[in-house]
């Protein structure tokens, strides 16, 4: 990702980091440090008013990487490395007894890790153990905490079986309890509502996103799965990213529960972001869908959902067309590298500010839109977020000087067989 492109918008708008105010799917994460949050393939638990973020750190040779939370927005990174163990794959937490424990892929094996503290000092706990016993190898993995407090690790095997076992209480991997043989799936993820339990999977696609489907029992321990259910319009493949946590938050007027995806970049590696989202779940009627904002944000305290109320709209007819692009009925159509649109006067309140960019490309092999603001870098939206191209409304994260001073241009690189339509951006003030 371009965080050199970031960086230089910010530096030109000379603003002080300030705290995180959206969750913006597919949006580069900036934790507390000022360090992009790198915790792939994770999940989160709840102890006390915190929130505890673990997974996998593309940048540090995949070691479990921490960082807590009390709002679920800004993420302070923990004691890190958390062991000095490399290449666990989607590790997750558990507390089958008095310590803490990491369960993660290693050598596509499952690997524990150990400690008496949630947030430092994790050791190795027992071999590598190879699950199921047939001699399988696995990929993903995946972590549940019944009402009773009984926890299930989620495990993806390579001849198509996603297999749940019960965790011992001294944290061995105890007996299977049910399995999911119904197509080539992995990245389980798993929640109950209403004595309902929802599995949620991706296919088999490398990483390429796909839609990710949902199974359903009414009995953990050997009840059939019904399904197949898509959580999202196939064409949007789940918004582009791939499921590894169900995160369940139970406030004072409403539990709301949030799909964890990851939106991979071409290798699974540093450059991968995040889609975060609340999922609609009719336990009577057994289906979940996931909720798409482009921006969101969860009241930890009640549960609610929350939506940014205030932003300031600039039409893109009524900006200043350049090159060959031109205007149409629903915006400036026939963008490419030779043509630009220039937001002038643009109000900011000067900082880190959140831009809607309202646009749309038909095919993003053949070109794609990038912004430029105050005279700072060209930078390719894409990079700014992975749902560019791919959704209506795309949030990036720019330094804007205080009051209607700014100028935002969008141009683009490609031709114009890229069928990119400009209607607008919208600055959002709350």
């Amino acid at each position: 990702m371009l965080l050199s492109g970031i960086l230089g918008l910010l530096a030109t708008a000379d603003v002080v980091r300030a705290a995180n105010s959206w969750i913006v799917p597919g949006a580069a994460w900036q934790s507390t440090s000022g360090t992009k949050i790198d915790a792939h393939g994770g999940m989160v638990m709840k102890r006390g008013d915190t929130f505890y973020w673990v997974g996998q750190s593309a940048s540090h040779n995949e070691q479990p990487y921490m960082y807590t939370s009390t709002d679920l927005l800004n993420w302070t990174p923990a004691k890190n490395p958390q062991n000095a163990i490399q290449y666990m794959w989607r590790p997750k937490f558990a507390k089958p007894n008095g310590s803490f424990w990491i369960y993660g892929q290693v050598d596509r094996n499952v690997q524990a890790l150990k400690s008496s503290t949630l947030t430092d000092n994790y050791a190795v706990a027992g071999s590598k153990v190879t699950l199921p016993p047939s001699g399988y190898t696995y990929s993903d993995t995946g972590m549940f905490m019944d009402d009773d407090q009984t926890w299930y690790l989620l495990t993806s095997a390579d001849h198509n079986n996603v297999q749940i076992n019960r965790l011992n209480s001294d944290g061995a991997i105890g007996d299977r309890v049910n399995v999911l043989a119904k197509g080539a799936y992995e990245a389980p993820g798993l929640f109950k509502v209403d004595g309902i339990y929802f599995l949620v999977v991706s296919g088999k696609t490398g990483w390429r996103s796909n839609p990710n489907q949902m199974f359903w029992t009414d009995k953990l321990a050997g009840g059939s799965w019904n399904g197949p259910y898509s959580i999202a319009p196939d064409a949007e493949k789940t918004y582009n990213s791939q499921n590894t946590f169900e995160l369940t938050v139970t406030g004072s007027k409403k539990t709301t529960y949030v799909y964890m995806g990851d939106s991979w970049d071409s290798k699974g590696g540093p450059d991968s972001n995040y889609v975060w989202l609340p999922m609609t779940v009719d336990s009577k009627g057994k289906k979940v869908s996931l909720e798409y904002h482009a921006q969101w944000k969860l009241d930890v305290a009640t549960g609610e959902v929350v939506l940014p109320s205030v932003k300031r709209r600039y039409e893109a007819s009524e900006a200043v067309v350049q090159g060959g692009a031109r205007v149409g009925r629903r915006g400036v159509i026939g963008l490419s590298s030779d043509s630009k649109i220039t937001f002038r006067n643009v109000t900011g309140l000067g900082g880190r500010q959140w831009v809607q960019l309202h646009y749309r490309v038909a095919d993003r092999e053949a070109g794609e839109v990038h912004v430029i603001v105050n005279d700072g870098p060209a930078v390719n939206v894409s990079s700014l977020n992975h749902r560019a191209g791919y959704h209506d409304v795309v949030p990036v994260e720019l330094g804007l000087r205080e009051g209607a001073v700014n100028t935002i241009m969008v141009g683009a690189t490609g031709n114009e067989d890229a069928g990119i339509v400009v209607e607008g951006i919208e600055v959002v003030e709350d």
